[in-house]
């Protein structure tokens, strides 16, 4: 037999060793836990007297001394029934350091202070006063290193997982803090195939140079030069507690680099999980918008819900579900959802429903899905009637601007007389609140869909003058990110498949605010309403959708391709306004006609309105004049009753081809 067939051969005993590790690991896990804690529990135990030994060895300064095996063994076994008492060896080793470790040093401070008790008392066998710190610092080196290198074992080998491989596709990865999310988030990393965290960035000077898990710790000034360094494609943001402004400030800080920046959620949102790499997720839009939010007034919020029975229509909408959401928060009596599309009625209702199984606060709330259509009055009454409905929050209504200007009838008799229906079968059934969610759009409207709804606005106002206990008001603002109508969702989905994204005009603006913010302020405007107020939401500053589409391409980690960067990924394409399109949008009429509230972004629009016989007449005649489809009429009345109208070259289009077909008839 030759040398080299009697040698083992190295890569073969390694693989060896490696399956041996493999097993024992599986066998280990497999025991039944009370086994498991047995092992432990007697592991610790040999280790603690061969500590307590090594002490009084290291006291005398040689290894004979006088105390008996059995008082050896007692004094070992004190610090393992208190570790027992603590809970110790409840969990599992793995999660060691997670939860116990600060518990476990407290316990061996008050073991001394046990130990030198005894001892002043001579209770003990020639026991000196320096031997219990020195055998508890023994033993509880050993806990804190048997239990990291038992974790490491187990996490490496369990299951047969080797030791991961970062992938041809991974991304350098900077975590800015090194608190604890910044130390769970990396815990959560280790066995990314996709991620390799190579540093920290944390604001703290203090920390700068020092490591957490083997990662450096780089000062918050020295971001971009590490980002570029290092080769990072991501930045993950762990610091739950971070402030919209500091968050802004690092993105401002990465805006010459194309880099994807991710983002933990806030603290209330990781109170009842860890944090995972299923936690990170896009950075909130309003991070590039100049937005300012403010807490919510929880007595506004709860004064027309709580215990009441409230009705929201459009309940499958944008608007409408958020409401939804927003509504049963505030625990009312019942919550009825009206609604014309069934799908969309029953996606928000089975939404409702899961989440009222998940919260126990919830469970006595009636919940009632109903199909129905505005326009119908009768149905209305009969609804609010039946379920004794208090608050009435009307966001049903077809928004979109292009849509609604090529079918006008349909826009007018379902968003202005569904509208006077809604608000007079509230008035019928005697309930307490109506609040219409308008937009911005109806102020001096280019466009039909904005021209109906000033003329909503106006029905409301009227009636609210004969409304008697029915406090009747409207909230208006302007766009909010997300909903089916915003660029928001459009420019993502264009990122995302490396499309062109679609801008309008280079100069077109609009305001933002988020679907759950505006949905908070129009229930808060809401419970301030006397009768017959416009509330108008404070949206901050408007936004150039061009930049927008700039900042998302940015945060996406891609370059903007443009005349002067031929090599960059997305480019913005100008499309051209649409039909009734403003390159600007207003919320008020008139720049004197507004006053403050008692809520910081809630004004009040002191707007002129009409006899609501003179709106009645009008919509008393729109299903005759729709069946001619007389669409001058109707542009005749809008002229009228909305201040600021002005028809868009698509309006007089349609105009014109319905003289030629009145000609024809």
């Amino acid at each position: 037999m030759s040398i080299k067939s009697e040698s083992m051969d190295p890569y073969q005993s390694g693989s060896n060793l490696k399956k041996w590790l493999q097993l024992t690991a599986q066998y280990l896990l497999s025991l039944p836990r009370h086994v498991k804690r047995a092992i432990l529990l007697t592991a610790d135990f040999v280790v603690a007297v061969i500590c307590l030994f090594l002490a009084l060895a290291l006291r005398h300064g040689y290894i004979a001394h006088h105390i008996s095996p059995v008082a050896l063994c007692l004094y070992a076994l004190i610090p393992i029934i208190g570790l027992y008492v603590i809970g110790f060896y409840k969990g599992v080793a793995r999660g060691f350091f997670d939860a116990v470790m600060g518990s476990v040093a407290l316990l061996f401070i008050l073991l001394i202070v046990i130990y030198e008790i005894i001892i002043s008392l001579n209770l003990s066998q020639n026991l000196p006063r320096s031997v219990p710190i020195i055998f508890l610092f023994l033993f509880f080196a050993w806990l804190w290193n048997s239990r990291l290198t038992i974790r490491e074992l187990l996490t490496r080998w369990q299951g047969g997982r080797q030791p991961h491989r970062l992938g041809d596709n991974c991304d350098n990865v900077i975590i800015y803090g090194a608190g604890e999310a910044g130390r769970d988030l990396l815990e959560g990393l280790r066995h990314s195939n996709k991620y390799n965290v190579v540093a920290y960035i944390d604001d703290d000077r203090q920390l700068t140079g020092a490591y957490l898990l083997g990662r450096k710790i780089y000062a918050a000034h020295e971001l971009e030069n590490i980002v570029e360094k290092l080769k990072v494609a991501q930045v993950f943001l762990a610091i739950p507690s971070l402030s919209r402004t500091r968050r802004r400030q690092i993105i401002d800080t990465l805006s010459s680099i194309s880099i994807k920046i991710q983002d933990l959620p806030s603290l209330q949102e990781l109170a009842d999980g860890k944090v995972t790499v299923s936690s990170m997720r896009k950075v909130d839009i309003l991070d590039v918008l100049d937005r300012q939010t403010v807490e919510p007034d929880a007595y506004l919020l709860q004064k027309n819900i709580t215990g009441k029975c409230v009705l929201v229509t459009g309940a499958g909408g944008s608007i409408g579900s958020e409401l939804c959401r927003q509504v049963i928060k505030n625990e009312p009596k019942c919550l009825v959802l009206y609604e014309l599309s069934e799908f969309a009625l029953y996606s928000i209702h089975q939404e409702l429903v899961a989440l009222q199984a998940m919260h126990s606060g919830y469970q006595d709330i009636e919940i009632i899905a109903v199909i129905g259509n505005v326009t119908n009055e009768d149905n209305l009454v009969r609804i609010f009637d039946q379920y004794h409905i208090k608050t009435v929050y009307h966001a049903a209504a077809y928004k979109h601007v292009p849509l609604v200007e090529h079918n006008p009838f349909e826009g007018v008799i379902n968003n202005t007389k569904g509208t006077y229906h809604c608000a007079c079968a509230a008035i019928a059934a005697g309930v307490e609140t109506f609040v219409l969610i308008s937009t911005d759009k109806a102020v001096r409207p280019t466009n039909v869909m904005g021209a109906t709804k000033r003329l909503a606005e106006l029905v409301c106002q009227g009636l609210s003058k004969t409304s008697g206990s029915t406090r009747i008001s409207m909230v208006r603002f302007g766009n909010v990110l997300g909903s089916s109508g915003s660029v928001v969702p459009v420019f993502t989905k264009q990122i995302e498949e490396g499309k062109p994204i679609t801008v309008t005009h280079p100069d077109v603006t609009r305001y933002f605010m988020t679907i759950p913010e505006a949905s908070n302020l129009v229930i808060q405007a809401g419970a301030m309403a006397t009768g017959g107020e416009v509330f108008v939401l404070d949206m901050g500053e408007p936004v150039k959708i061009v930049d927008l589409a700039r900042r998302m391409i940015h945060l996406s980690g891609h370059d903007t391709k443009t005349a002067a960067n031929p090599n960059g990924d997305i480019e913005i394409v100008f499309t051209g306004l649409r039909a009734g399109e403003k390159l600007y949008e207003e919320l008020i009429i008139g720049e004197d006609n507004i006053e403050n509230t008692e809520h910081p972004l809630i004004m009040q629009a002191m707007e002129h309105s009409f006899p609501l016989d003179d709106i009645e007449d009008t919509l008393c005649e729109l299903n005759h004049r729709a069946k001619r489809h007389d669409v001058i009429w109707l542009k005749k009345q809008f002229k009228h009753f909305v201040a600021g109208y002005q028809e868009s070259p698509s309006t007089e289009t349609l105009e014109s081809k319905t003289k030629l077909t009145e000609k024809i008839v």
